[in-house]
C-alpha cells in the first residue's frame, strides 16, 4: 500500500515537472524570454490559462486537446512531455528508490527531455542547459555512488573532446558543419553524469538511431545528402537507455565485442 502511494506521488511529481518543462521548451529558445513570467498562456490567443486547465495530462483530455478560449488545437507535445517525465520519474524510483541517486538523475532526465524537444523543433541545444549540466554532473560526482569524480572528469574530457575532433575532421574534409557545438557540449554533460564508460554505447547507440532516422528523413524529404536532422535527441535517448540498462549493456559489450 505504501509502495503504491509513493509510486503515484512520484509519477505525479514527474508530470508536474513535465508541465514546467513545456514552458522551458517553448520559451528557452526565445531570446530574452523568461521561463517564469508571464504566467502560462495560449500560444494562439495569448490568454492566460486557468489553473484547472493546466493540470498535467488531465486538462488536455478534458479539453479534448483544444484551448478553452479560442478552440485552437493544443500540441501533442504538451501531454507527451508530461507523460515522459511521469514515466521517467517512476522508472527512476523503481530503479534507484528514494536514494540520493533519484534527485541527481531526475534532474539529468529532465534536462535530456528538454534537449530532445528543443532540438527537434529548433535544431539547437541551449548552452544554458548543457554547460551548467557539465558543471553540475561533475560536482555531483563527488557524492554520486553511481559514478566517481575521476570517471565523470574523463567523461567530460572524452565526451566533449572526441566529438570536437570528429566535427573538426568532418569540416576540414567537407568544408561543411556536420555536427553542432551543442552536440559536443551535450555529450560532455552526458559523460559528466554517466562517466566515460557510457560514451562508447551512447555514441554507438545514437549513431544507429540517427542513421535509421536519417534514411527515413531522406526518403520523406527527398533532399538526398542535404537532409538535416538534429542529432541531440539520439544522444539523449541513448543516454537514457544506458542509465536504466547499464549492467545489461556493459555485459553485452564485454561478451560480444571484446570476446567476439
Amino acid at each position: 500500500m505504501v509502495e503504491n502511494t509513493v509510486s503515484i506521488f512520484v509519477a505525479l511529481f514527474g508530470a508536474l515537472v513535465g508541465s514546467f518543462l513545456n514552458v522551458v521548451i517553448v520559451r528557452l529558445p526565445e531570446e530574452g524570454a523568461s521561463v517564469v513570467f508571464p504566467a502560462s498562456h495560449c500560444p494562439a490567443c495569448k490568454k492566460d490559462i486557468a489553473w484547472y486547465d493546466n493540470i498535467p495530462l488531465v486538462s488536455f483530455l478534458v479539453l479534448r486537446g483544444k484551448c478553452r478560449q479560442c478552440g485552437v488545437r493544443i500540441s501533442w507535445r504538451y501531454p507527451l512531455v508530461e507523460a515522459a517525465m511521469a514515466f521517467l520519474s517512476l522508472a527512476l524510483y523503481q530503479h534507484f528508490g528514494l536514494t540520493l541517486l533519484f534527485p541527481i538523475y531526475f534532474v539529468f532526465c529532465a534536462a535530456l527531455i528538454a534537449v530532445i524537444f528543443i532540438d527537434l523543433q529548433h535544431q539547437i541545444i541551449p548552452d544554458v542547459i548543457s554547460l551548467p549540466g557539465v558543471v553540475l554532473g561533475f560536482t555531483l560526482s563527488f557524492i554520486n555512488p553511481f559514478v566517481t569524480w575521476q570517471d565523470a572528469g574523463l567523461g567530460v574530457l572524452f565526451g566533449g573532446g572526441s566529438f570536437y575532433l570528429v566535427a573538426l575532421t568532418y569540416y576540414l574534409l567537407t568544408k561543411r558543419e556536420g555536427m553542432g557545438g551543442g552536440d559536443i557540449k551535450l555529450l560532455a554533460m552526458i559523460g559528466a553524469f554517466l562517466g566515460w564508460q557510457s560514451l562508447p554505447f551512447v555514441v554507438f547507440g545514437s549513431s544507429v538511431m540517427g542513421v535509421v532516422a536519417g534514411v527515413w528523413a531522406m526518403i520523406e524529404q527527398r533532399k538526398g545528402g542535404k537532409t538535416v536532422i538534429p542529432y541531440g535527441p539520439f544522444l539523449a535517448m541513448a543516454a537514457l537507455l544506458y542509465l536504466f540498462f547499464r549492467q545489461e549493456i556493459l555485459f553485452l559489450f564485454v561478451r560480444y565485442i571484446l570476446h567476439g
